[in-house]
């Protein structure tokens, strides 16, 4: 039994030794030392021994075990450290170096205006309402009170499609939507992009965002307008702005007004954002003109509203010191991460 214990222990060491995979040391391990491996059923021979041999036999057995036990035990931590020393050459790193940086994405100052105008007037009670860039010429223009042969039509020319739609030149169509689908009273903001064919400068974009705003109900009055634009202009710029408010004419709105406020750029000076005058044109506003109520299925003689439009581009350059609109589209990346991680 000595020899065949023996060759046995020789035999599974070799086994082990050559063995390069973790997973495969349990097969040898049941071949050699499982209820029904080669170990154990040399053990089960016994039985045949004398007293004396059994007890010299049973020792041996131990000794066997054990021995194959370790090795099975050290050969598994050879072929982890082996593991560690391979990736250590093929995937090495230096832990002292610095870290990588990465930059981490934000919100462009047009985002930022919009979603804190969206903040302010919903706190207001106005609800977000979004709608097409692509429109028809009834939303666009005939149910916001121009038809076919108004001048206010060569004032926004535009771009058209050929099916006879164009690209909204402002976010007044969304006003016709939500009277269409809203019952009042009701009050609604629309921001969004709009297109128009400009001459380009510092202050002019063929492109641009608005946000329009429009409260239908009973007895609305221009003191609501100028009530609701006070109080959004005092947040927003988190200063006192002198303004002033003037006649201005839209088709759509009866009276009309243009709403100014003094330069922040140049503190009334005159620079080229405000064409040298010291003032800016934010935005048109009025009560809603009664061809349009109807447009948008409102009864006129129940109901009255009042209606405004901002441009985004030009209050972002106020709030941040931007001297030339273009900036915002030019695709500079210098531009966009001024404002990482808050205001600048």
């Amino acid at each position: 039994m000595k020899e065949q214990l023996a060759a046995l222990k020789e035999e599974a060491q070799q086994a082990i030794a050559a063995c390069t995979d973790e997973a495969g040391l349990y097969p040898i391990k049941v071949t050699y030392l499982g209820k029904k491996g080669s170990v154990t059923k040399l053990g089960k021979k016994m039985g045949s021994l004398s007293p004396e041999e059994r007890k010299e036999a049973g020792m041996a057995i131990n000794e066997v075990k054990k021995a194959l036990e370790t090795a099975l035990a050290e050969r598994a931590v050879a072929i982890e450290n082996e593991r560690y020393l391979a990736l250590a050459d093929t995937e090495w790193l230096d832990v002292t170096r610095p870290g990588t940086t990465r930059r981490q994405g934000h919100l462009h100052p047009l985002s930022r205006i919009q979603y804190e105008l969206e903040d302010i007037f919903t706190s207001m009670g106005f609800i977000v309402l979004d709608g097409p860039e692509v429109e028809t010429d009834f939303f666009n223009f005939e149910a916001l009170n121009i038809p076919k042969d108004h001048p206010a039509r060569d004032m926004q020319d535009t771009f058209w499609t050929e099916d006879g739609n164009l690209l909204r030149t402002q976010t007044s169509p969304v006003q016709i939507r939500g009277m269409k689908s809203l019952t009042p009273p009701f009050r609604v903001i629309a921001p969004g992009r709009v297109f128009r064919y400009e001459d380009v400068d510092a202050s002019h974009e063929h492109t641009f965002h608005q946000m329009e705003g429009l409260m239908v109900g009973e007895d609305i009055s221009t003191a609501h307008l100028v009530y609701f634009l006070r109080v959004a202009l005092s947040t927003i710029f988190k200063q006192e702005i002198e303004v002033r408010l003037r006649p201005g004419y839209f088709p759509f709105v009866e009276p009309g007004y243009e709403l100014d406020f003094r330069c922040l750029i140049c503190g009334g000076e005159g620079c080229p954002v405000c064409k040298h005058t010291g003032w800016i044109e934010f935005l048109g506003c009025g009560l809603v003109h009664p061809n349009v109520l109807q447009a948008g299925g409102v009864d006129p003689e129940t109901y009255s509203g009042f209606a405004f439009g901002m441009g985004l581009e030009r209050l972002a350059m106020m709030r941040y010191g931007i001297n030339d609109i273009r900036h915002f589209q030019s695709g500079d990346l210098r531009f966009v991460r001024q404002f990482v991680g808050g205001e600048q």
